[in-house]
């Protein structure tokens, strides 16, 4: 198989394995104009196996989401065919309607404009609760 190295845009590399299309989802990569390449399962010396996302054009990337997703992943910014800044990735302390709250009883349930946020309460065990009503993110 065969993927083109790109000009410039984001390699979104070391992704644990199958968490790639979530990513993707949650990153809305489907609406972007711009080619994004998916590899999944590539083989790995330091992860044994791991998920790719090239994304061959100007993209913001959202840490938040890629932190709380996966936090051991890299991002390389490519410009013209190279290498101009590899980044590491952290959990997010705070998470904004990246996740939503499930309990029915949550005041976001009611007060649907008011934004969905959640705090790292357990770095460990990476366990976020709602700002509003503490529930546990699943």
């Amino acid at each position: 198989m065969k993927i083109d190295a790109i000009k410039n845009g984001i390699v979104i590399d070391h992704i644990t394995a199958g968490k790639a299309m979530e990513l993707y989802r949650l990153l809305n990569l489907d609406k972007m104009e711009c080619p994004v390449a998916i590899m999944q399962n590539v083989s790995s010396r330091k992860m044994g196996s791991k998920d790719i996302i090239k994304i061959n054009g100007e993209f913001d990337l959202d840490m938040d989401i890629l932190g709380y997703v996966d936090p051991n992943a890299t991002v390389n910014v490519i410009k013209d065919s190279a290498l101009v800044e590899k980044q590491s990735i952290a959990l997010p302390e705070k998470l904004t309607n990246v996740i939503f709250c499930k309990n029915p009883r949550c005041i976001t349930t009611t007060e649907q404009e008011l934004p969905h946020i959640f705090h790292l309460t357990d770095k460990e065990n990476r366990v976020y609760r709602c700002a509003y009503c503490e529930t546990k993110a699943k």
